[in-house]
């Protein structure tokens, strides 16, 4: 059963909003299509192969790098893999998208007094293209990266050292990322407010099941955010 977050009741307790950018401030699709479609189609062409064959040995690949900061890191894919992973990215970067309703939340929050910070995973260069194309940077007051941290968020640590680099009081804070073994890392840490999204890839059916109260509509979420 999907628990949708509806309007949250508790703004006055936080003081710190750390926001993911692929999936829930940014359309999945863009990510799922370059990865699972525009890069099986480059390998297949540069080893002169199916794309039958391009796709079984990338999922091989990809499965053994999830979880972890190569899994994210267009360096080690591009090496990996022998492609031009940032102009790949850049050719379809018309393709990125700002999730519907994604824009009047970061506005309405950014009237507050909440600090808002993004936390990603994405390598820095992918953030760069994400971030030219779409403009949501001036809506943060802090950008972090798992690439400079050196652990990925689902992996244990990680919050305590996002800690140490911004201070947040993890009972005042909320985070929302559609990725479920992030939820389950920064739960375990102690963060008290944590969402889902419902929806990360448009292309792509709702989540059916989750262990958080996930999120649809923001501008819903944030109805009773003075």
């Amino acid at each position: 059963m999907v628990k949708h977050a509806g309007q949250f009741e508790y703004w006055r307790d936080v003081e710190t909003i750390l926001l993911d950018m692929d999936g829930t401030l940014l359309d999945l699709y863009f990510d799922n299509h370059f990865w699972l479609e525009h890069v099986p189609l480059q390998y297949a062409s540069a080893r002169n192969i199916s794309k039958q064959q391009a796709h079984d040995e990338l999922m091989q690949q990809y499965r053994a790098a999830r979880g972890t900061l190569d899994w994210y890191c267009i360096d080690y894919w591009s090496n990996q893999l022998q492609l031009d992973i940032r102009k790949l990215k850049r050719e379809l970067a018309h393709m990125i998208a700002i999730r519907p309703s994604v824009s009047e939340f970061l506005e309405k929050i950014n009237a507050s007094d909440k600090r808002v910070v993004m936390v990603t995973n994405a390598h820095p260069a992918t953030v760069e293209i994400k971030l030219e194309q779409t403009g949501i940077h001036h809506h943060f007051d802090q950008m972090l990266n798992a690439h400079d941290i050196g652990l990925a968020k689902e992996q244990p640590g990680f919050w305590q050292k996002l800690a140490e680099i911004e201070p947040y009081n993890k009972q005042a804070t909320m985070l929302v990322d559609d990725n479920l073994e992030v939820l389950l890392s920064a739960h375990d840490y102690g963060i008290a407010f944590c969402f889902g999204i419902l929806q990360p890839d448009s292309q792509k059916q709702e989540i059916d099941d989750s262990a958080f109260a996930v999120i649809d509509d923001f501008t819903e979420f944030v109805a009773g955010l003075e």
